[in-house]
């Protein structure tokens, strides 16, 4: 079985690392550190970790002035707080002034679990894509979140950074892969189809593909880690080649990684058009492998869609 880690792990052991030749790093956490990762900082670099307790508000407020000051501060706490409890600041705080603060959010989407709706965020992606100065990444695995975090210092502005909780298989090859914000990875290439996948979902697009290989469908698999600003050029030239294009997000598909697909498609490139997520409406308890089957965000739910598409073309 392939090794999963979670990239809320890959953000912590980032974080010290780039703490080692950027001083002016620095991390504030809401009193969850343990659960964020962020503790593994605060154990290495004490003098520039801030606990702010359970105060979301504020946290975004202080990162806000550290960043005023020359300071690049990521911020953490889950996402269902981080961007439902402390969306004015981080709108009129952080992101109209533009400033240099990473919110790295950690328990999004519904494999948090056992914890239940009031915090399984699934509005997290819609919520900070639509702030004007945003740029929203989604990593896929563990080596992605590593790299989005150095890409997020070396870029100037605000970046909404969405990690999970639970284990994920590692499946770019950051060897071989440039991170850049803002373009997507063609993870595998193809004719009748293209999967675009976001966070978890990639894993579950590359499985959808090798189904339908079986069956003799030609899937290629676009990993976009970049929600906003998303890579349209990319998209628009896999919809024009294949004519049909399935997203797949552990969000809801309002708002989401779908919906800003759709945007794009709808005005440069319309093609037959399907959106794997959770469809309006809220989650529940449960263990993360349970809840994926019962929202429908599996390889099955993928590979049905893919041939409704192809009756459609």
């Amino acid at each position: 079985m392939a090794k999963k880690v979670a990239t809320r792990e890959a953000y912590g052991k980032a974080l010290v690392e780039m703490g080692k030749s950027n001083q002016n790093i620095v991390v504030l956490d809401a009193d969850l550190s343990k659960s964020t990762k962020t503790a593994e900082f605060a154990k290495v670099y004490p003098e520039r970790f801030f606990n702010v307790g359970i105060a979301e508000q504020n946290l975004m407020g202080t990162a806000a002035g550290l960043a005023a000051s020359g300071k690049i501060p990521f911020v953490s706490t889950f996402a269902m707080f981080a961007t439902g409890r402390a969306f004015e600041q981080i709108r009129n705080t952080i992101a109209y002034p533009k400033l240099n603060v990473k919110i790295a959010a950690t328990h999004a989407g519904i494999t948090v679990g056992e914890d239940g709706a009031s915090h399984q965020a699934i509005e997290d992606i819609s919520l900070m894509r639509s702030i004007p100065n945003m740029t929203v990444i989604v990593p896929a695995d563990a080596g992605e979140a590593e790299a989005a975090v150095k890409a997020a210092v070396e870029m100037d502005g605000p970046v909404y950074l969405r990690l999970g909780r639970s284990g994920v298989p590692l499946i770019t090859k950051k060897e071989g892969d440039t991170f850049q914000i803002g373009k997507g990875i063609l993870l595998k290439d193809g004719s009748d189809v293209v999967l675009v996948g976001t966070g978890i979902m990639v894993d579950v697009c590359l499985q959808a593909a090798e189904t339908l290989k079986e069956a003799g469908v030609s899937a290629a698999v676009l990993d976009i880690h970049t929600i906003k600003p998303l890579d349209r050029d990319l998209l628009v030239s896999l919809a024009q080649k294949t004519g049909a294009v399935v997203t797949a997000e552990e969000h809801s598909i309002i708002g989401g990684l779908g919906s800003a697909v759709a945007e794009v498609l709808g005005e440069n490139c319309p093609v037959p058009m399907k959106r794997v997520g959770i469809k309006d409406e809220f989650g529940q308890s449960g263990a993360p492998g349970e809840l994926l089957e019962k929202y429908s965000l599996t390889p099955a739910e993928i590979v049905s869609a893919v041939r409704e598409l192809i009756k459609r073309k």
